[in-house]
C-alpha cells in the first residue's frame, strides 16, 4: 500500500499523554495520521489548530480549523478519534461559567461538529468516530463536576451517534481509568504512597499505559472491528467493578 492509497486517522489531542500513544500507534499498522494539537509536535502531518473553538459552524473560527483540517485529509478520512480534552478540577462552588463553557466545548460540542463535519467523507471510506472518554462518564470524586458531566454526556453522544449513524458510521468511546500519563505521574511528585494507593485500588494492581489505550483505539477503528457500534469500552483495569465499602 503507497501511502497515497493509505487510511488516513485524524487524532486531536496529540501532543497530549495518550495522544502520543495513538499517533505512533496507527502510523505502525500503515495509517497516515493528520494530528492536532494546541502545541507544536515535531512530526509531518501535524496541525497546530484550537479545536475549542469548533463549538459553532456558524462561526469563521470552526470554519478555518474544519477547512485546515479537509485539506489534510484529503478526502480520505476513515477514523476521527476525538482525544483532546479539557480538565478543571474544582468544587462546585468554585467553578465558572468560563469552566462550563470551555469544558463542555472542547469534550462535548467539538467532538460532535466535527463528527458531523467530517460524516460524509467518514461513510464513504468506511470509517468510523471514536471519543476518548473516561471513566468519569460513571465514576467520579469530588472536584470533577464539570468534567464528569462532559464525559457523561459524551458517551451518551456516542450511543446516540451509533443509532443515527451506524448504517454508515460506527461510534464508539473508550473509557479508561487512571492512565500513566506524564501529567498524572507529575501530579504524585512527592507522593510516592499516595501514587501507590492509586496503582493498587485498581484491581490489576497498576495503572494504565497511554500504549494500552492506543491499541484498544486502533481495534476499535480498524475493520476487525466492523460489529463494534455503540460500545463505550471499560478500559479501568476493573476498578469499575469495584465496590469503595468504607467498612
Amino acid at each position: 500500500m503507497t501511502a497515497d492509497q493509505a487510511p488516513v486517522a485524524l487524532i486531536t489531542g496529540a501532543a497530549g499523554g495518550i495522544g502520543r500513544a495513538l499517533v505512533p500507534a496507527f502510523e505502525a499498522a500503515g495509517w497516515r495520521v493528520v494530528s492536532t494539537d494546541l502545541q507544536p509536535m515535531d512530526r509531518q502531518g501535524h496541525l497546530v489548530l484550537d479545536i475549542g473553538t469548533c463549538t459553532d459552524p456558524d462561526q469563521p473560527a470552526h470554519q478555518q480549523v474544519v477547512a485546515a483540517l479537509r485539506q489534510a485529509t484529503g478526502g480520505r478520512l476513515q477514523a476521527l478519534v476525538a482525544n483532546a480534552a479539557h480538565q478543571v478540577v474544582k468544587h462546585s462552588s468554585t467553578l465558572t461559567a468560563t469552566d462550563w463553557r470551555t469544558t463542555l466545548g472542547v469534550n462535548l460540542l467539538s467532538p460532535f461538529w466535527l463528527a458531523m463535519a467530517f460524516q460524509q467523507e467518514l461513510a464513504a471510506n468506511k470509517g468510523s468516530f471514536l471519543a476518548i472518554s473516561s471513566i468519569h462518564e460513571r465514576l467520579t470524586k469530588p472536584g470533577f463536576v464539570a468534567y464528569a458531566t462532559s464525559k457523561a454526556a459524551l458517551s451518551g453522544m456516542v450511543r446516540a451517534m451509533a443509532v443515527e449513524l451506524g448504517g454508515t458510521v460506527r461510534c464508539n468511546a473508550i473509557c479508561p481509568a487512571a492512565i500513566a500519563t506524564p501529567m498524572l505521574v507529575a501530579g504524585f511528585d512527592g507522593q510516592p504512597q499516595a501514587l501507590q494507593a492509586l496503582e493498587r485500588f485498581h484491581p490489576v494492581g497498576r495503572l494504565g499505559l497511554p500504549a494500552e489505550v492506543a491499541q484498544a483505539a486502533l481495534f476499535a477503528c480498524s475493520p476487525a472491528a466492523g460489529f463494534l457500534n455503540g460500545s463505550c469500552l471499560d478500559l479501568s483495569g476493573g476498578i469499575s467493578a469495584r465496590l469503595h465499602d468504607p467498612v
